[in-house]
């Protein structure tokens, strides 16, 4: 299993979209999105919420609690 900063880049990357754009979506800066995919910080909840639903998976497959992707 892996944590919240590798799912946020596996999910980046899988989607072919590049840091910029996540930033963009969620309203923060370029650097605030790298300092989630290093783990030098952690989301707000309510980022957390938005990067599930904009991947659709489950709260628990992104922050590596679950190897489950599938939301319920």
């Amino acid at each position: 299993m892996t944590g919240f900063p590798g799912r946020l880049k596996q999910l980046r990357i899988s989607n072919n979209l590049i840091a910029k754009q996540i930033a963009e979506m969620l309203g923060v800066t370029y650097r605030q999105h790298q300092r989630y995919e290093t783990g030098e910080t952690d989301p707000p909840t309510s980022k957390t919420f938005v990067l599930a639903n904009y991947f659709n998976v489950s709260l628990d497959y992104l922050v590596g609690r679950s190897d489950n992707p599938t939301r319920l």
